[in-house]
């Protein structure tokens, strides 16, 4: 049964079981109102508990039920019901309760969690509020610039902040499900939540700050303010006027246009690496290799180590060595400070280093991220072929060049596989998998499996030029030039796209990146004859200059303390290439910036779907808005694009 109802002497336990993350689909809620109706009439039973079954408590809604019409009972009745009952109901927590989980809880009258629980309102994140009386609840619960972080920021928090801040009464010491139960025998009577006084602000400036700081990320994300003002409504409307504007909202914001995008990542996400290939069984992986200790090579071996595997680095000289060892280093003790490594320094005890290749004759897998130059990662290749067991993995992170060129210096290109991290490797949630010609089913699920314990979305890529990504990042960069001939400026053409909801614009993010590397795969596509139509040299003759971006205080824009500024250089190079290509200076219309950009994406993404470079248009998506910045509640260029044809 989904829902069942067991007794431990007068305490009844009603037990929510729909695996795999107990969602409060319609046969849940379902259940659980027969659960209060049973309970409320049984003479001997004076409490009950509400616990969930393997590995988590309620965590969330069922997503697929958001496109179908809503079917009773819906959730705000049954946790109506559930606060209204005579006896008091004890909610235990373990794994996460998370959206309506956390709002079944609060409707619940006592909470006791797991001391590894963790508990959060994230519908923002779906281009949603919560629905069910969260942002009501919760303000009632813990203090108003807390309820707002975690409802309009939708980040969860542990229990034992959430014991601290009141948003749960006790954490579990030894068995979770016994101490809920001698809990539920000490209660008389309910604590409804809603009969609770409001908490309020401890610093009303402080949660104004808060609020005008979240409604400036939004970037033109809806859910973000109107989480923000369901809120604030939560905190200055009765509650049950202000139940009522937040069901509204929720169901408004549903059948939206940014919730639809948004939903449609949350499955593409999920989907990545739904593949025959990872049926096989993976390689065992416990020692890796990290070859190269520069900014990227770091990233790699921290985000390794923070997820609990031996990492040994490698650099070609004793200073270089050291620089990397520095850089992993300064990355796992600002980790640790922000608490994200209880134990600094055991994940350090993981940590080895050497300039000897012979250091990884025992590694499983090894990742090199040296210099992007087919020569030199050939020769890395080479060298690891001799030093490696025949069974090690060998990656490369590569983010343009030929894997299948790397793997064919192998005596097995079949172990070869290429790893695309993205910067920094510690923090972005993007894995391209390229899959040379002759690589192993078992590489790839081995592959599949180190993304998913690293925390990060994997998606699978032929080889090409630049692979998903960055080849269609490279159509977009080169729209953006032809922009500038048409008489676009650099500070127009990014703004445009900041007001579509990118971070930053195309050329802010060169400047970030480094001109530089852009610069040295166009002289080798160049070389290779790669490159048609006319060629623009606006950013070859910035690159000339020694302008490769903030790295070097200029670049498209000039950097200074003061931040970036528009160079009066950069606009007479473009006006003297303007005049090369046989343009005048026009000003131009800033509205015909972005249908241009998404259109030179789309173009270049249905011809890396064409080709077979991406196993599907979700897959683009999912690499577009995870590596690249494209905005989420868009949901991609080839979500965008149907939506713009359709």
């Amino acid at each position: 049964m989904t829902v069942s109802i067991a007794k431990q002497g007068r305490v009844a336990v009603v037990t929510i079981d729909n695996p795999p993350v107990n969602a409060s689909s319609q046969a849940v809620r379902a259940g659980l109102l027969e659960a209060v109706a049973a309970t409320e009439v049984a003479p001997d039973i004076d409490a009950v508990v509400l616990a969930c079954a393997g590995r988590t408590f309620v965590a969330g809604a069922d997503v697929r039920e958001f496109d179908l019409p809503p079917v009773e009972p819906h959730l705000p009745d049954v946790i109506a019901a559930i606060e209204a009952a005579s006896k008091p109901w004890v909610a235990a927590i373990h794994g996460t309760a998370l959206g309506g989980g956390l709002e079944l809880a609060m409707g619940c009258h006592v909470r006791i969690a797991d001391p590894k629980a963790r508990m959060g309102l994230p519908e923002v994140t779906l281009g949603l509020v919560p629905g069910a009386g969260g942002t009501v609840r919760l303000p009632r619960l813990v203090e108003a610039e807390l309820a707002l972080t975690m409802i309009a920021g939708g980040k969860p928090i542990s229990a034992k902040a959430a014991l601290e801040a009141g948003l749960i009464d006790a954490i579990a010491t030894g068995n979770l499900l016994g101490e809920a139960v001698a809990l539920a025998n000490t209660l008389d009577a309910p604590r409804r939540t809603l009969e609770n006084a409001v908490v309020g602000a401890t610093n009303p400036d402080a949660f104004d700050k808060t609020a005008s700081g979240l409604r400036r990320k939004a970037r033109g994300q809806v859910s973000i303010g109107a989480a923000i003002d369901a809120v604030e409504r939560g905190l200055r409307l009765p509650a049950q006027k202000a139940l009522a504007e937040e069901r509204a909202t929720f169901l408004a914001l549903k059948s939206s246009d940014q919730a639809r995008a948004l939903r449609h990542i949350f499955f593409a996400e999920r989907a990545t690496l739904a593949d025959p290939s990872f049926k096989q069984t993976p390689r065992p992986v416990t020692r890796i290799g990290v070859i190269g200790g520069g900014t990227m090579g770091a990233g790699i071996a921290s985000a390794c180590l923070m997820r609990g595997f031996h990492v040994t680095l490698i650099e070609r000289d004793d200073t270089s060595l050291a620089a990397g060892t520095n850089r992993v280093c300064g990355t796992l003790d600002s980790s640790a400070k922000r608490g994200l490594l209880p134990d600094l320094d055991a994940v350090i005890a993981r940590f080895e280093t050497a300039t000897d290749y012979a250091a990884l004759a025992d590694a499983d897998l090894v990742i090199e991220a040296v210099f992007e130059d087919l020569e030199v990662k050939k020769q890395v290749f080479a060298q690891l072929d001799a030093v490696t067991r025949p069974d090690a993995i060998l990656a490369t992170n590569t983010s343009y060049l030929d894997v299948n060129a790397i793997a064919g210096v192998l005596s097995d290109p079949s172990r070869a596989i290429g790893l695309h991290f993205f910067s920094p490797a510690h923090i972005m949630k993007l894995l391209e998998i390229v899959l040379p010609d002759a690589v192993a089913e078992d590489v790839i699920a081995t592959a599949a499996k180190l993304s998913k314990s690293l925390g990060k979305i994997g998606v699978l890529s032929g080889v090409c030029d630049g692979f998903i990504g960055n080849r269609i990042m490279s159509a977009y960069r080169a729209e953006a030039d032809r922009l500038l001939i048409d008489g676009a400026t650099p500070e127009q053409v990014d703004a445009a796209m900041r007001d579509y909801g990118f971070p930053m614009g195309v050329f802010e993010m060169q400047d970030l990146a480094g001109l530089d590397i852009a610069w040295a795969m166009r002289k080798r596509r160049l070389a290779e004859g790669k490159i048609s139509g006319p060629y623009i040299r606006i950013a070859d003759r910035l690159c000339e200059m020694g302008r490769f971006g903030q790295k070097t205080g200029a670049g498209w824009y000039d950097h200074s303390d003061k931040g970036a500024q528009p160079s009066e250089l950069v606009m007479s190079i473009i006006a003297e290439e303007r005049q090369v290509m046989g343009k005048a200076d026009p000003s131009f219309p800033t509205e015909h910036v972005m249908p241009r950009i998404l259109g030179a994406m789309t173009r270049e993404a249905e011809a890396v779907l064409a080709e077979g470079i991406a196993r599907s248009a979700n897959d683009i998506d999912v690499v577009m808005v995870n590596g690249y910045g494209f905005p989420r509640w868009k949901g991609g260029p080839m979500l965008a694009s149907r939506a713009a044809a359709d």
